[in-house]
């Protein structure tokens, strides 16, 4: 399993950024797809999740601003990130978590929130 974040960069407070995870085979349309980040000094936390079926989950800190989704056809999954705060900034991760109990991580995507 491959999974390869892209799209961090630097963007103002209140700007957007939209985060990629491409993934190998059809695992996303099968396992729950998550996005973690880990600030610097702080322990990495989930910011969204999706399930194969399309249900999300989000960090009360992200609700209304970030949107979690996926395109099964293309194998990828987005984090749609609005409203964006300094206290976003973060390393952000892709995750794959199987039925089976088992956990892929991709290599994360910088993020940094400042003006």
């Amino acid at each position: 399993v491959q999974l390869q974040a892209s799209g961090g960069g630097l963007v103002q407070p209140g700007g957007s950024l939209r985060l990629s995870c491409a993934a190998s085979g059809s695992i996303i349309s099968r396992n729950r797809m998550g996005w973690y980040r880990q600030a610097p000094g702080k322990q990495r936390e989930l910011v969204a999740d999706i399930a194969s079926s399309g249900s999300t989950n989000y960090a009360d800190s992200v609700k209304g601003r970030f949107t979690i989704s996926k395109d099964n056809a293309k194998n990828t999954v987005y984090l749609q990130m609005n409203s964006l705060k300094p206290e976003d900034t973060a390393v952000y991760y892709c995750n794959a978590f199987t039925p089976g109990g088992n956990n892929y991580w991709g290599k994360g995507t910088l993020v940094t929130v400042s003006s």
